[in-house]
């Protein structure tokens, strides 16, 4: 069965953008007493919960043919990562929205096997929609979106994640850090790696790396960035990063940031 994924896209444009509402609707009302923990420092709530409910029951009807990969489970059922799969964070930036600040998004990717072939990222703070199909280009409210024209890490500003829960690598990852502070016009960590990519394509930061981050949190915005004309890679330069965790993702900078990251990654 062929999809149309310029048709799919649009479609789950609008899934994404309800599901915005309902999270403002929610963050308006949020107590923090509804804060329920997965792990040290991993956050959930109801909102994140009925969020991605609310996502499955109208994706199933939009591709009755794929499975599910979620943040929070809803399907209980285990994925083939090789099928064609919907990969959705139903609120990408949790401890943002429970601590009020104004910087978490819906993410919504479709992918075949380990590849992403349509994805939405909606920021409804900023009633920005990002989309993108693959082979189809990348769109921000409908217009047409780019990767920054930036060539090198001396004019560029990059986005991160700090690590929160697992602490193994601390030490290469500060290094990182020290290196690039150093290079760059500096460095932001916004709490959402959706909203991270979102960015990187269109031109707002110049590249972004993280470790330790789950499909869900990617799939959409790896190919946004892609379709942007940037560069994604796992930290070794290959193309697993969607299921490994560790991301880059960039204009033309990439080269040099990868790099940077190399010399005190192992």
């Amino acid at each position: 069965m062929t999809i149309d994924l310029a048709a799919v896209t649009r479609e789950i444009c609008t899934i994404a953008m309800d599901a915005g509402a309902f999270l403002l609707q929610e963050r308006s009302r949020f107590q923090r007493d509804a804060i329920e923990y997965k792990g040290l420092n991993n956050l959930v709530s109801y909102v994140d919960k009925e969020t991605e409910k609310q996502l499955v029951e109208k994706l199933s009807k939009l591709l009755p043919q794929a499975g599910f990969i979620t943040e929070e489970g809803t399907t209980g059922q285990e994925a083939d990562q090789s099928a064609l799969n919907w990969i959705i964070d139903p609120l990408d930036g949790t401890a943002n929205f429970i601590h009020d600040l104004p910087v978490f998004s819906v993410s919504i990717g479709l992918a075949q096997g380990s590849t992403p072939i349509a994805g939405v990222i909606y920021d409804p703070n900023r009633n920005e929609c990002f989309s993108a199909w693959q082979g189809g280009g990348a769109f921000c409210n409908g217009n047409p979106i780019a990767v920054s024209p930036a060539t090198q890490l001396g004019e560029s500003l990059i986005a991160t994640g700090f690590p929160y829960y697992t602490f193994a690598q601390m030490q290469p990852y500060l290094q990182i850090l020290e290196s690039l502070m150093q290079q760059t016009h500096g460095l932001r960590r916004m709490g959402s790696a959706a909203i991270d990519l979102a960015y990187v394509a269109c031109g707002r930061f110049d590249a972004f790396y993280e470790y330790n981050l789950n499909s869900w949190d990617m799939a959409a915005g790896v190919l946004l960035v892609r379709e942007a004309g940037g560069l994604v890679t796992d930290f070794e330069g290959g193309d697993a990063f969607l299921f490994r965790g560790d991301v880059v993702a960039g204009s033309g900078v990439h080269t040099e940031l990868i790099k940077v990251i190399q010399s005190f990654w192992s």
